[in-house]
Parts: structure tokens; sequence; C-alpha cells
């Protein structure tokens, strides 16, 4: 773990203990500052001060990294410094004051309250917005409000090029020069209404508008909305079977060991355990009855249960906090997160690892055409895994996502280094789907409950997943290979690098991978 992450881990942990004596007291949090009032100023922590509860103040020293602010909930955040790219990304609600300047992307994708910058900022500030208002008091670079879907962007001071470039509501005022708008952006001038309303987010600061004021609205004739491709899985693995690697099947009365489990990386405590290999995905497992289910970890958006794993995407940013102390662990969806560089990712991970147990398990999720990016992503940032969606735009097969998910493990020696695989599908699996995905290299799989009948479903698995490791001759998980594995036609055999049943062989084109 660098060091910068260590440091902002601690800071984070260490806010939460000082935030809740604070709001009991109704106290300001000083951070940046010794017992005896001395300057100790911080500098790089990433993903610092999210994630504040309403009512809560906190005054920080130092220049900050990414995500400073993130996630806010409500709270009051003056930060007497500097910060990198998006700082209050995300916030649903609340204050935040930055004194010197920004970088890119401040306020991105906020849906409410209000962010004051006393310098200026970078590219793309309140890009994608959804409400709220962001007040430069300095210069922007381009492409301001880009895509900002309601809200107010105030600039005092000069912006780049493409200024409300794709934006489908809300309004970008600029007081400086501006360059011609972007695609789907019309420019008028300010009206005397609208002076005297934003003058209410800006005489406490002390700031005004002048009538010669540009204000950027969508035009009429805005560009088209791109419609994502449906991503899906057309084909299963059905065209796999299972062999026995030995002649010798195991008797009815020898013991089996069908379970699996899934340890943080370096460390023996913590952990979950899967009486069958499948992370059941589902909005939430908290009213599952007793039997098998209770028992079954489940990968949950709310309400995680102390085996489940809790899936973080863009709409699940802000109130994840609430359930981060109560799961196994998470997993960050970055399918459903808008375009983040390594060091953005790595903040998020910090502001919601920080508010985990530390033996909580830490996984990315992404499909399988980026899984080069999504391992690298795992290696670099010491994560304990990654899930990946064998869904693929306009219909996946499962039996060629598990050569390139095998082989790029392989370059990044993910398994010899202790890190979990786990791939998703569509539906339910059956008893051989979890065997197939075993001996590829995926020891657990990903995929959504029936509409009923999960108890029953858990326990005929349960049984079948017996039944299949008697015949294979294997009394462990762990020793189902790639070598019980056939494909059942040449075309499978192609993509998916696979013995081919009868010829007992992979392809010739697969020789030596």
């Amino acid at each position: 773990m660098r060091e910068v992450t260590t440091k902002s881990i601690k800071l984070s942990r260490d806010l939460d203990g000082m935030l809740s004596e604070a709001l009991e007291r109704d106290l300001l949090v000083r951070i940046g500052w010794g017992r005896g009032g001395d300057e100790k100023p911080k500098k790089g922590e990433i993903g610092a001060i999210t994630h504040l509860p309403p009512k809560s103040r906190v005054l920080l020293l130092g220049d900050l990294g990414e995500c400073a602010g993130a996630m806010n909930r409500g709270g009051s955040f003056t930060l007497q410094g500097s910060s990198t790219s998006m700082l209050g990304a995300f916030q649903q609600d609340g204050r935040i004051v930055v004194e010197k300047d920004v970088g890119d992307r401040l306020g991105h994708r906020m849906t409410g309250g209000s962010i004051t910058v006393q310098g200026s900022a970078g590219d793309e500030a309140g890009a994608g917005m959804l409400g709220g208002t962001v007040i430069v008091r300095g210069h922007a670079g381009k492409r301001v409000g880009a895509g900002m879907g309601d809200g107010t962007v105030i600039v005092l001071g000069s912006v780049g090029s493409e200024p409300g470039v794709g934006m489908t509501g809300g309004r970008v005022v600029i007081a400086g020069s501006c360059p011609p708008p972007g695609d789907g952006t019309a420019m008028r001038g300010i009206d005397a209404s609208e002076i005297s309303q934003l003058s209410e987010h800006l005489e406490p600061l002390g700031l005004t508008l002048e009538d010669d004021a540009l204000v950027l609205v969508p035009s009429d004739s805005a560009p088209t909305v791109a419609e994502s491709p449906e991503s899906f899985v057309a084909e299963g693995f059905g065209s796999i079977a299972l062999v026995p690697s030995n002649t010798d099947r195991l008797s009815d009365h020898s013991p089996l060991d069908p379970y699996t489990l899934l340890m943080p990386l370096g460390s023996d405590e913590g952990g979950v355990l899967f009486p069958i290999p499948w992370l059941v995905e589902c909005e939430s497992a908290y009213e599952w009855g007793g039997g098998m289910a209770a028992e079954q970890p489940a990968l949950v958006r709310t309400s995680p249960r102390a085996s489940d794993l809790l899936l973080v995407g863009e709409s699940e940013l802000v109130d994840c906090a609430s359930f981060l102390s109560g799961c196994a662990g998470v997993v960050l969806d970055l399918a459903s997160l808008p375009p983040l560089n390594d060091a953005e990712i790595e903040a998020v991970l910090v502001s919601i690892s920080s508010r985990m147990p530390e033996d909580s398990l830490v996984l990315l999720r992404d499909c399988v055409d980026r899984v080069d990016h999504l391992f690298r992503l795992v290696v670099e940032l010491d994560l304990d895994g990654a899930v990946i969606d064998a869904a693929a735009p306009g219909g996946g097969r499962a039996a060629s996502a598990l050569p390139r998910i095998g082989l790029a493990a392989r370059a990044m020696n993910l398994i010899e280094q202790g890190r979990h695989l786990m791939i998703e599908l569509d539906e339910s699996p059956s008893a051989e789907d979890l065997l197939i995905a075993v001996g590829a290299g995926c020891p657990v799989i990903v995929a959504p409950p029936p509409e009923e009948g999960l108890e029953d479903l858990l326990s005929w698995l349960d049984s079948t997943l017996r039944g299949w490791m008697r015949e294979l001759g294997v009394d462990g998980l762990e020793k189902v290979t790639r070598r019980n594995l056939r494909a059942l036609d040449y075309d499978t055999a192609a993509i998916s690098g696979l013995r081919l049943v009868g010829y007992d062989r992979p392809l010739p084109m697969w020789l030596g991978n």
C-alpha cells in the first residue's frame, strides 16, 4: 500500500471518530493544527473528508488530492488550501468552500448543495451535475458545465473552449470572457431577475454580477442522446462438459468439502465462506429466511448481512456509507461509474474502505471486454480480486470469456498472488456451471437468484454438486481444473481454448497458450 494511501485511510478513520463527538456537542472539527495551535498542514491525502453527515462541520488546512469532500451528505467543509481533481464530486447536499485553486471536474455529478472556489478551477467544472450551485471566483478551464442536466455554475472569470457542451439542463453564468459555446448550447445575456436571484449566493461572499454577464443554456436543437447497446450473455456454459481427470470415483461415504473460502489478501482473519460457490446478486438479502439461504453470501446494494458483499456503483456511492461497517466487503462497479483515472478510483476506494474493518474484502467489477485494464487496477491498487461480467454488447458467449480471463490473470500473476476472480452470469447457475467456472479459475459465480424457490435451488445445487464431485473423483472444489473441462463442439473449442471432446486436446491454434 502506498504511503499516501495509508495516510489517507488514517485521516478518514480519525475523522469518523472525531465527528461522532463533534456532532453531539455541535463542534467544529479542525484538522491541520497541533494541540498548541501550530500549523501541521495535510499534503496530498486522497479521498479525504468524504461522506460528511448532515450538520457536521470540518475545517482543514493543507493541499488535498483527488475526491476531497466527495459524496457529501449535508456537512460543511472548508479547505484552507487547494485540491486536485473531483473536489465535491457526487455531492448530495451540504456546503464546500475552497480558498485556493482546484483541479479538473469540480463538483462532478453533484446533485445538490453548494461549492465555492475562491481561486480557479481546471477543466470540466460542474460537468454532469444534476443539481446544486458551483461558484468559481477565478477562471475555469475548458468544457465547463459539460453534460450538466440541472443546477447552476457561476464563473466570475474567463472560461476555456467548448463551455456547456452537451448540456441538457441547468445554466452556466460567465462574468468574464467566453468563447463560442459547445454543441447543443445557446448563449444569451443575463436577465435582471437572474442577477437578483443569484445575488443570494454571491452577496454573502462579497461578490456581484454585472449586467454584461453571459448565460449558457441548452439550445432548442440539442444533440441526440447516445443510446448504449444492451449487454447480455447470449450463451452460457451449455457447450462445455465435465469429465473425470482420473478413473477412480469416490465412494458414497467419502468426505467432501464443497465449501469455498475467500480470504482478504495477506490476512488470516475475516473472509467469506461459501457453502455453494455462488454469490447471489440481489437488491438485499436481509429478509431471507432460515435454511441454506441464511448461510449463502449475496452481492447486495443495500442492507447487507455480515456475510454479504456490498455492490457500489454511482447510485450507491453516497448512501453506501451507512452500510459499510456491517458487510464482509465491497465490490466497486466500474461499469456504472463515469470514466475515472487510477488516482480517482483509488480515492473512491480509500473513502469506502476506511469505513470498513481492516479484514474486509475489496474488489473491482467490470465487463470482460476490459479485463486487462481491470486486472491491472487490481494489482496496482493492491486489491483482493475482481468480478468479471461475461456480458458483452450485442450478446457475449460465456465460453469465450474463459480464455480472456485466464490469459489476463496469468499475465498479471493474480492466482499466485492470492487474488480472487469471480465470473458474472445473467441467470441462476446449475451445478455444472459452478464446477466449470471453478475449473476455469473462477472459484465463485455471481448471478441473480430465481424469481422464486431460492431455498429449493440451493438444496438441489448442494446435492448435485456433491454428486458431481464424487463422479469426478475430487473431494474438494479446488481440485477441479481445466483438465476436467471439455468443449462439446469445434466452435466452442475454438473460442474457449478447452480440450475438444473425443480429441482430448486443445485445437492447434491454442497450443502454447
